[in-house]
């Protein structure tokens, strides 16, 4: 397949109209040529680093966060996260990581890969937490079916290990409180040094990278001393730290636009999550918008999980992130594909010969005017090679 004359960006840099073929899931050729479509660009499909797929995907109002997944199979679950996954696709998001994934999203992989369904690529985390920590706290006290815990350093390798058999690209760990969570406080500890060293080390020797759920500037401290991977949220994130995520090239996926959306009740949410969001977001913006002029290395997660973020937002999340970061439109793009892409080791998010064949073909210059990279601005998905939106010009 092939596009001809069309203006690429190509996950870093602007290079002009250019011919592009690809054969199914491998760009084989990126070539200068005349402009056809000056009207059109294309770039790399992108990657959201932090997705919840198992969550409400139907139409209207969604139902309680806390008690869908308690009261619907998992047969049902699997179907509802396939089609999040696939809005996601039509959307240009090619790439997802599930951060507190199970067999089920394994199961999505699979098949994705595969073929038996089209879908975007994926990864999937599965979560290592305490009891009564962020993760054992989604699950309202009465019911009796909670989630794996695991308590003391052996426990914590256990668990680790248990993923791994199950097919885990990698691990995430609370290190903190978290917002959503039943009865939780952001500034709750989640885990002693001995434990936090223990996942770490054992993801690290089985060969999977730790993604570490932190709001609290000790919950990024200690997670960051002990060597995680990735940070997600990095919301009280004080200069010290900033400077040395900075100088490590630390991921952080700051997930913007959710905790505004809790924070002001634009989603259905408990009063005691609006009140965590809203004590949040007060003080968010100037301590990231710091951490970017530092040089921390933001890249694009949402925390979408059909909830309280729609997949399909992720476009607006890559817009807000100019606003509340104060990146320009070059090095937001770059953070949504191809620093997104590296992050979690995807052969992905450029536009390159030998790369996979993820492509989003858009109305305008989001590399110039970010505000051009909207869903309604989008011409045709590519992915996998396929075209699975839209029609190619």
């Amino acid at each position: 397949m092939r596009l001809d004359g069309i203006p690429l960006w190509d996950g870093t840099e602007f290079r002009g109209p250019v011919d592009l073929t690809w054969e199914p899931d491998r760009i084989t050729g990126v070539s200068p040529a005349p402009p056809r479509h000056a009207d059109l660009c294309v770039l790399p499909g992108l990657v959201d680093t932090h997705v919840h797929l198992v969550g409400y995907a139907g139409p209207g109002t969604p139902p309680d966060f806390a008690t869908w997944p308690l009261t619907t199979t998992r047969d049902e679950q699997v179907l509802h996260g396939a089609a999040h996954a696939q809005r996601a696709m039509r959307h240009g998001v090619t790439t997802l990581r599930d951060l507190a994934g199970d067999e089920a999203q394994i199961a999505l992989r699979r098949v994705f890969d595969a073929g038996v369904l089209p879908g975007p690529r994926i990864q999937v985390h599965g979560v290592v937490g305490m009891t009564a920590g962020h993760n054992d706290l989604f699950v309202p006290p009465a019911f009796p079916v909670r989630k794996p815990t695991a308590d003391g350093p052996d426990e914590c390798r256990k668990l680790v290990r248990t993923w791994a058999r199950a097919g885990m690209d990698g691990i995430k760990l609370t290190t903190s409180g978290g917002v959503l969570s039943i009865g939780d406080k952001n500034v709750w500890r989640n885990y002693t040094r001995d434990e936090i060293r223990a996942v770490v080390d054992e993801a690290h020797a089985l060969g999977m990278p730790v993604a570490s759920h932190a709001h609290s500037e000790d919950g990024i401290r200690v997670a960051v001393e002990e060597g995680v991977d990735s940070i997600e949220h990095g919301t009280l994130m004080s200069r010290d730290l900033a400077e040395i995520l900075a100088e490590r090239r630390t991921p952080v996926a700051p997930t913007l636009l959710i905790n505004e959306a809790i924070a002001e009740g634009r989603v259905p949410v408990t009063p005691e999550a609006m009140a965590k969001a809203a004590e949040l977001v007060a003080t968010r913006n100037v301590l990231l918008a710091q951490a970017a002029a530092l040089g921390v290395r933001f890249v694009l997660g949402t925390d979408a999980n059909g909830h309280h973020v729609q997949f399909g937002d992720q476009l607006a999340e890559v817009v807000h992130m100019t606003r509340i970061l104060g990146l320009d439109a070059e090095s937001a793009l770059r953070a949504a594909t191809s620093d997104a892409a590296d992050s979690i080791g995807m052969p992905v998010g450029r536009v390159a010969p030998g790369l996979g064949a993820d492509l989003v073909v858009l109305r305008g210059r989001p590399w110039e005017r970010i505000e051009d990279l909207a869903t309604e601005n989008i011409v045709a998905v590519v992915s996998r090679g396929n075209v699975v939106a839209g029609r190619l010009p």
